[in-house]
């Protein structure tokens, strides 16, 4: 399947981040790919700089008028597309949810974020509630797309228990950056601890991963920090965590994949690791914390 990822500065700018991404996902689908996979939070800046309720403007419902463009792009493209929005649910209940689409426009099914992280410039918690929908993964006519966000990509057990249920390819849309106070070496161990991280991800579960960062600077608005420089480098790898592209890490880019859902299968034939599973010990995980 040949899969594409678009990474993507973003402007204050709602409207033209979107045609941005719609002349993207054209360019994209010109060049064969079936599925495309945008970053977190497309949209707008990463407003979760701050704690402002003014942003929760940003939000909108699902269906809604976000939906119905990204829809509208999927349809004329001929794409399955997944996307990354602010989802009012109700009066003070929202949350981050990628969302599918079809390739006829129809919304394929959505994955509400679960783990929120809440750090100096990310303070999502004041905005997100975490997701209900659980680790379910979303069938397209391109296979079932494992779909999770961000934060959710450190944890293991999502992405076991979405190739437990029948994904065939794991996807993170991510909005990941370096502190201004980040020294390079410590930017570089984040960077490659993100990658490393998530290529663990495809080894132990012997399936492809799907990762779409952002890239450019984004100010704090409150000026308490200075800002956030998402350092991009989106990839693709394989289900031996082997890199089959890797984006740029200042450089906003279309790219478009090969990846062979079925070595999955051989792969898994050779490291059975869902067979020897010894399932009936596992159940101190459902602790925080073993005393």
């Amino acid at each position: 399947m040949k899969i594409s990822i678009i990474q993507q500065a973003c402007t204050a700018d709602v409207q033209a981040n979107r045609e941005n991404l719609a002349a993207a996902i054209t360019e994209a689908a010109e060049k064969g790919a079936q599925l495309v996979v945008l970053q977190e939070l497309h949209d707008t800046p990463y407003f979760c700089q701050t704690e402002d309720v003014d942003n929760f403007n940003l939000a909108e419902p699902i269906p809604g008028v976000a939906t119905a463009f990204y829809a509208h792009v999927a349809k004329v493209c001929n794409v399955v597309l997944v996307a990354s929005l602010f989802e009012k649910r109700a009066a003070g209940l929202y949350h981050n949810t990628a969302v599918v689409f079809e390739k006829d426009g129809t919304i394929a099914g959505k994955y509400r974020k679960m783990h929120i992280p809440d750090d100096p410039a990310y303070y999502e918690k004041f905005y997100f509630t975490p997701g209900d929908i659980g680790f379910r993964p979303i069938q397209t006519s391109v296979g079932r797309l494992g779909v999770q966000v961000c934060w959710d990509q450190w944890y293991p057990e999502g992405a076991r228990l979405m190739a437990l249920a029948g994904a065939e390819i794991l996807i993170y849309p991510t909005a990941i950056g370096y502190a201004s106070a980040d020294t390079p070496d410590e930017q570089a161990r984040q960077r490659q601890a993100w990658t490393l991280v998530q290529r663990g991800h495809a080894v132990a579960n012997g399936l492809p991963v799907v990762a779409v960062n952002r890239t450019g600077f984004e100010p704090d608005p409150s000026g308490q920090t200075d800002g956030i420089r998402f350092w991009g480098g989106s990839f693709v790898c394989g289900p031996q965590g082997e890199l089959l592209y890797q984006a740029p890490e200042t450089e906003s880019c279309v790219a478009v994949v090969d990846v062979d859902l079925q070595r999955s299968e051989q792969v898994r034939r050779w490291w059975p690791f869902l067979r020897d599973r010894r399932i009936e010990a596992y159940t101190d995980l459902q602790q925080r914390f073993i005393d």
